[in-house]
């Protein structure tokens, strides 16, 4: 079992920075994908960011809505994995939950159901 504890949200000014943490609590963590969802009133659950295990390189993917803004990276060290949230809009207002994949995965999934464990959630609102 793994345990996932999501900080740093909270409210932020479009234009502004915002940085989300994940602390896992298991030490297979290295091995394992990560990756960011969001989901907002009436909409449908979205994986905005993902990154492979550091044996396959730690690549990283992007949602079209959030490339070029949001940047993951894990600190295999510290079993965390970071979103760093650059010029957000009000409409990256969300939940945002982080999850951990099944290990020694080749790509990073992009559906819900891929990932096994998840992180309470964190609210992120961004004031226009």
């Amino acid at each position: 079992q793994v345990q996932l504890v999501e900080s740093g949200g909270g409210l932020v000014q479009a234009g502004g920075s915002l940085r989300l943490s994940c602390a896992a609590s298991r030490g297979t963590f290295r091995s394992s994908t990560m990756s960011w969802f969001r989901q907002a009133p009436g909409k449908e659950r979205e994986c905005v960011a993902g990154i492979s295990w550091s044996g396959s390189g730690g690549s990283t993917s992007y949602a079209d809505s959030v490339k070029g803004r949001f940047t993951i990276s894990r600190d295999n060290g510290k079993n965390t994995v970071f979103l760093r949230m650059n010029t957000p809009k009000p409409e990256d207002t969300a939940v945002y939950s982080c999850a951990a994949g099944r290990r020694y995965a080749l790509v990073v999934p992009t559906t819900a159901n891929e990932y096994p464990y998840w992180g309470q959630g964190t609210q992120v609102t961004v004031s226009s």
